[in-house]
């Protein structure tokens, strides 16, 4: 049975991937700030009998290293950093006007936790079987994709769209394939309801694209659909 580790699981994109590899046989460790709080993701919990459920707060150290304490020497097959932040303010990250200190924080939780939590769980990656360290990116951080808008928000996931790829060959000698994954224009708090596709349908596409992610793929952008998209 494959373990998976996905933080940010509490609501929208994550709870839908807990639910999606639970339902597929898969033992989720699954994790985000409130577990308390979190009353899908228990239900879900309750429910499977696969599911664990623990706190972890992805941009603070010592938050990381008590969950990896927890988790133990368990091998990891899949990783996916989901959780995320949209940044400040729309009309507090432009050119006219930028807060630096949420700008700070958008960095903090969407460029540094990812690599933070892959630094923590790398031992446990190692000891996995077809081992993949995926993070939740978005189109809007790719060079390619021209959106002058949310400047911290786009900035975040560009750095962290390069710094995995950075990862990437020495996680490869370890056996690790890295990929970045765009969701989807997802109907969830930072989408909104006109969004064009919903969790449920951006998770079913996300886990046959990460399942079928091999050490030759590595490093990769794809979509939810599968299709590899620009840097």
């Amino acid at each position: 049975m494959e373990t998976v580790l996905i933080t940010g699981a509490n609501k929208g994109i994550g709870l839908e991937l807990v639910r999606g590899f639970a339902a597929s046989g898969r033992h989720v460790i699954a994790c985000c700030r409130a577990p308390g709080e979190a009353s899908d993701l228990q239900a879900i919990a309750a429910e499977s009998g696969e599911v664990e459920v623990h706190e972890v707060h992805v941009s603070d150290g010592a938050s990381v290293a008590a969950l990896a304490k927890a988790v133990g020497d368990r091998a990891i097959d899949i990783l996916i950093s989901n959780a995320g932040m949209a940044g400040p303010g729309f009309q507090h990250q432009g050119l006219a006007d930028m807060d630096y200190d949420g700008w700070a924080e958008t960095f903090a939780v969407n460029t540094m936790a990812p690599l933070r939590v892959l630094q923590a769980f790398r031992p446990n990656l190692a000891k996995g079987t077809n081992a993949r360290a995926v993070t939740v990116t978005s189109q809007m951080g790719a060079i390619g994709f021209d959106m002058p808008v949310m400047f911290a928000y786009c900035s975040s996931k560009g750095a962290v769209n390069k710094v995995m790829r950075l990862a990437a060959p020495e996680l490869k000698r370890d056996g690790i394939a890295v990929a970045l994954v765009h969701p989807g224009f997802v109907k969830t708090d930072m989408g909104g309801p006109g969004a064009e596709i919903t969790p449920e349908a951006s998770a079913a596409g996300l886990i046959p694209v990460i399942d079928a992610l091999t050490l030759d793929d590595s490093p990769c952008f794809k979509t939810w659909e599968g299709n590899d998209h620009v840097w």
